[in-house]
């Protein structure tokens, strides 16, 4: 995709996102829209994969882990955007009954789902595995994360961290949705991350920076961190972003961590984001 075919889509990524957690009054804007570019560049532009013919191994294929599971909205959408399963199928989103539980889960047999994320902090020593089990298959593809920054205040991420570190598992590329906002508040407030930065150069990672809001950003960093895979260190990246992107009232404002949209708000969210796709 060229970037102006992936801000259209991002549009309407966006606009799936506040209809669907409005139509339930229940989910997750505030992150998942703040992470839509990366998600629309990373599935159109970046990963090797085929979504006709997705397998719980991977074999092949470039695989992606989502451990901040409650962006899941954003994650539909993208997967129902790019091929995985039905746009129609976004209706159902949080229903009883259905595939698109609120938090993933592969219990559900949904295309693109690998494992279960509704926990924070599971995320990364699972994609760890799934690296290492590509390293034994000589598989040259690679394996993809998403995290949250709030999540970073889960000791299991550093555990993993370390043990990609020691085994020199090369073949990962985590992300970091780094927008200083969580639930309760800013990040900062809650539990101070200090030098995020240098706590994974500490690690031994190698770490590099976005603005998870520019397209072209997006693609030459990830680009970057795909040249540097191979060199027995692993990869992580701080994405710039904020929460709420697209939406005047709901940018950078905590509060719409996992607050739905009422029918006036959904309005005017809508009047601010373009159909570019057809809504589902």
């Amino acid at each position: 995709m060229t970037t102006t075919q992936m801000q259209a889509l991002a549009s309407q990524v966006r606009r799936d996102i506040v209809r669907m957690v409005h139509a339930v009054q229940s989910g997750h804007p505030g992150g998942s829209l703040g992470c839509t570019e990366f998600m629309t560049a990373l599935y159109t532009s970046v990963m090797n994969h085929d979504p006709k013919n997705f397998t719980m191994d991977g074999r092949g294929q470039d695989m992606f882990f989502l451990s901040n599971g409650h962006l899941s909205a954003l994650w539909y959408s993208i997967l129902a955007r790019t091929g995985y399963f039905p746009v129609s199928e976004l209706t159902t989103f949080r229903k009883l009954n259905t595939r698109l539980q609120g938090h993933p889960t592969p219990a559900e047999h949904l295309p693109g789902v690998r494992v279960a994320s509704g926990s924070l902090g599971q995320g990364l020593s699972v994609a760890i595995g799934a690296a290492l089990s590509k390293r034994l298959r000589n598989d040259p593809n690679l394996v993809y994360t998403l995290h949250g920054d709030g999540e970073l205040q889960e000791g299991q991420i550093w555990e993993a961290a370390m043990f990609a570190a020691g085994r020199k598992v090369d073949n990962i590329i985590a992300t970091i949705d780094y927008n200083g906002k969580q639930i309760d508040g800013p990040v900062d407030e809650v539990m101070p991350l200090g030098n995020l930065r240098a706590k994974w150069e500490a690690f031994d990672w190698i770490v590099l920076e976005m603005d998870g809001h520019n397209f072209n950003d997006i693609l030459s960093t990830l680009a970057k961190a795909k040249s540097l895979t191979g060199n027995g260190k692993p990869i992580v990246i701080l994405m710039h972003t904020h929460m709420g992107q697209g939406v005047d009232f709901m940018t950078d404002k905590h509060q719409w961590h996992g607050s739905p949209p009422n029918d006036k708000e959904l309005e005017s969210a809508l009047s601010q984001l373009k159909e570019t796709e057809g809504d589902y």
